[in-house]
Order: C-alpha cells, then sequence, then structure tokens
C-alpha cells in the first residue's frame, strides 16, 4: 500500500462500500465503533462555542460574576435530554426531524417551526459575521475590506462543494477557545464562591438577569443544534443497534461543550466582573486571555474569534437552507443551479447577504447583537422542543422506542420551564412598553 497516497477521505470511500451489515459488524467489534460516530454529537455541541456563544458566556460572567454557574447543570441535562431523543428518532425512523415534523403536524405547523428556525439561525449568521468584524479590527484589518471577501468566499466555497478541508482547519483554529480553561485557572478565581454558586443558586427576576439567563439557555441549546444532530445521524445511516454509542456520543458532546462554556464564564468573571471592567465590545473580550498570554492576548483571540465564526458559516447557512426546503418539499442541493433550486440557493444567498450588511452597519453595539441573536434563540426554543417531545413520543412513530413516562415526564416540565422563562420575559417587555 501506498501511504504517501493515503488519505482520510480515501478511506471513508472505500469504508463506505462495505456491505451495510457487514460494516456494522466489523464497527460493532473495533475500537472504530465510538470513533464512526463521535463527529455528530460532538460537533452538534461545540456548535454553541461560536461567536455569539463566546460573546454570550463572556457578557453573563462579565456582568453577573459567577452567580449564574448554577444554570449550567439543569440546562447541561436539558441539552443532553434533547440530543438523545433526537438521537433516537435519527436511528428509528431513518428521516430528519424537519421530515417528521412535515409529515406529522402537516405543512401549516411546519412553517411555523421553521419560519422559527429561520429566524433564529438569521441572527447566529449575522453573529458570526459580526464576529469575523471584530476580529479583523483585532488584527489591524478594516472590516470593510474582511467581511465582504468572507462572505464572497465562504458562498464560493459551499456552493462550489469544496467545504470539508476548510471546515477542519478552522475547526483546529477554533480549538484555542479551549485555552479559556487555562486562563480560568491562571486568573486564580475564587473557587469558594464558584462553588457556593452551584450549592446556592440565585434567581432574580430583575429583567437584565432574566435576558442573560434566556441568552444563556439560547448558546447552550441552540435550536438548530437538535436538526442538525439528527439529519447527521440519518446521513451516517445508523441503526437502532447503534442506539447506545450514540447516546454516549451526544453524552460526550454535551459535557465537553459545557465544561469549555463553564470555564469561559469563570474567566470573564475573575478578570472583568471583580476588577470592575467594561465589556462594550468584542475586543474586552480578550482580557479574558491576558493572565495567559499577555501583551499576545487580543492577537489570539482574534484568531480563534475569526475560526470560530468562519467554521460556523461554513455550515449554518447551507444548513438553514436543507432543513427548510426539506421539510417544505422544495428542491435542494449544492449540485442544482439557481433554476432547478431557486429556493434552496436563494435562501443560503440571502443569509450570507444579510449577515454581511449587518455586519457593516456603523456604530453598532457589538455585544448586545451578540447576546441578542441568543435570546432570540432561548425564546424560540420551547416552541422547537414541543415538537420533538411529541414526535419522539408517539408510540406509532417511535415504536419501542418511544418515550418512557418517567422520560416524558421530565422532557415537558423541561420544555414548561422555558416556554414560562420565554412568556415572562415577553409579558415584562409589553409592560415595560405599554408604561412607556
Amino acid at each position: 500500500m501506498n501511504f504517501k497516497r493515503f488519505s482520510l477521505g480515501k478511506f471513508v470511500e472505500f469504508f463506505a462500500r462495505i456491505p451495510t451489515r457487514s460494516r456494522r459488524r466489523l464497527l460493532a467489534y473495533s475500537p472504530l465503533a465510538f470513533i464512526s460516530i463521535l463527529g455528530p454529537g460532538l460537533i452538534a455541541a461545540s456548535a454553541g462555542n461560536e461567536a455569539s456563544g463566546i460573546a454570550t458566556y463572556s457578557f453573563a460572567g462579565a456582568n453577573f460574576g459567577y452567580t449564574l454557574l448554577w444554570a449550567f447543570i439543569p440546562m447541561t441535562l436539558f441539552f443532553i435530554l434533547a440530543q438523545e431523543m433526537c438521537i433516537r428518532m435519527g436511528v428509528v425512523t431513518g428521516q430528519g426531524l424537519s421530515d417528521l415534523i412535515r409529515e406529522n403536524f402537516g405543512v401549516r405547523w411546519t412553517a411555523f417551526v421553521m419560519l422559527a428556525l429561520v429566524v433564529a439561525n438569521s441572527g447566529i449568521v449575522i453573529a458570526q459575521f459580526v464576529g469575523i468584524a471584530q476580529a479583523s479590527e483585532l488584527l489591524g484589518v478594516p472590516r470593510y475590506i474582511t467581511v465582504p471577501v468572507a462572505a464572497l468566499g465562504i458562498w464560493w466555497l459551499v456552493v462550489r462543494g469544496t467545504p470539508k478541508r476548510i471546515e477542519q482547519i478552522f475547526l483546529l483554529m477554533s480549538l484555542i477557545f479551549v485555552t479559556y480553561i487555562v486562563a480560568a485557572f491562571a486568573a486564580k478565581p475564587d473557587w469558594v464562591e464558584i462553588g457556593s454558586s452551584f450549592v446556592k443558586p440565585t434567581l432574580s427576576f430583575e429583567p437584565g438577569f432574566l435576558f442573560t439567563l434566556t441568552a444563556l439557555i439560547g448558546t447552550t441549546i441552540t435550536p438548530f443544534m437538535p436538526i442538525f444532530l439528527q439529519s447527521s445521524v440519518v446521513e451516517k445511516g445508523l441503526g437502532a443497534e447503534d442506539l447506545g454509542k450514540s447516546r454516549a456520543n451526544a453524552i460526550f458532546g454535551v459535557v465537553f461543550a459545557n465544561i469549555v462554556a463553564l470555564f469561559i464564564v469563570i474567566a470573564t468573571a475573575a478578570t472583568v466582573h471583580h476588577k470592575s471592567l467594561g465589556l462594550n465590545e468584542t475586543s474586552d473580550l480578550a482580557q479574558a486571555f491576558l493572565p495567559v498570554f499577555g501583551e499576545y492576548a487580543k492577537y489570539l483571540f482574534a484568531v480563534g474569534l475569526l475560526g470560530a465564526s468562519m467554521l460556523a458559516m461554513g455550515v449554518l447557512p447551507i444548513a438553514t437552507a436543507y432543513s427548510v426546503t426539506e421539510a417544505l418539499g422544495f428542491e435542494k442541493g449544492l449540485s442544482r443551479s439557481f433554476r432547478e433550486a431557486p429556493i434552496f440557493l436563494g435562501m443560503f444567498t440571502a443569509l450570507i447577504v444579510i449577515g454581511a450588511v449587518v455586519a457593516l452597519i456603523p456604530q453598532i453595539d457589538q455585544i448586545r447583537l451578540l447576546v441578542m441573536t441568543q435570546f432570540v434563540n432561548g425564546l424560540l426554543l420551547p416552541i422547537l422542543l414541543a415538537a420533538i417531545v411529541l414526535l419522539s413520543s408517539n408510540r406509532e412513530l417511535m415504536g419501542e422506542h418511544v418515550n418512557g413516562r418517567l422520560h416524558k415526564t421530565v422532557a415537558w416540565l423541561m420544555t414548561l420551564i422555558l416556554g414560562t422563562l420565554s412568556a415572562v420575559l415577553i409579558a415584562r417587555g409589553l409592560i415595560e412598553m405599554l408604561g412607556s
């Protein structure tokens, strides 16, 4: 075998030619069993650690210190629950979430859910371009150069159908955010106070606190994550026999992503909140790196932010277009022309254009824009969760893998809590508007 000509892509192609039954037997009795399904759960969970996610976690730490750390316990449990239900639906039905919603709830309900998804994902797309703009300015390059170039480059790469190698490169770049764990320890936070925040949770009905809590939930369990995960499971052809390994993968991905997010809050709380420093622009977030990287902190932060934003931009718009066109029955596919699939390619292009244009608006509050996108996600999340719980509790659809009584009770409780939080925030906003 010529190892110089060997590549991961060729191995995947070779492995895909093995008959399905033989492939599953091989996976079941080899170390490849877990590795073969590692991608979907880990990628879906880590997707929240992009530009708007980093800004939201940093905003929480800078403004509220350690008082919101307790929220990571229920958020992690809720996240695992949502991901597990989607994995189970994927392996049992062999269909994506959008397909199931259309078939079981009809076109009108599907259109409503997909509209919510488009609104939420549009905000995340905008946030990625804002992240690109801020990262480039930290590196001394005007946003009016980098944003159009990034938009054109992303559009070209995705439409040409060759984004995989680029995604791998930017995934490695985004791993710089793991240094938040190192930065958190280097900042020497008050570990007693951190422990106390988990044991004695702080809850306030002050609008700013509720807003930030909702934004945290929105960035931890972003609506597109369950859809992306279920579609990935279906695409890999995983069956009911892979359910146990898939669940383990989902739990691993959620725990890993949320540990990183937790330390982002700790790092910014220790370096920004307790030193009474402001957090008004994305560049201020680099202060969390100061204890580790000193004067080079902002440059390392900028490279990581750029990589994370580009990574999300390589996947999110096209995933949104796939979800909506799949749900509504329109033609889709990267190999098709605009005449053959106008809705699919038109939606992808529109998301890119909107994100780039908004990111170029001067005098915009960068941090609040990033956090606002996750706040919107938090408001829309209960809608999608309700559909997930209903589908995974349908015995005709799921058979023996339907939600058990305890599972269904906890899932509905999760949806009710998130829905109540959203309703309280909407009500307070209306009262303040009427009062003014």
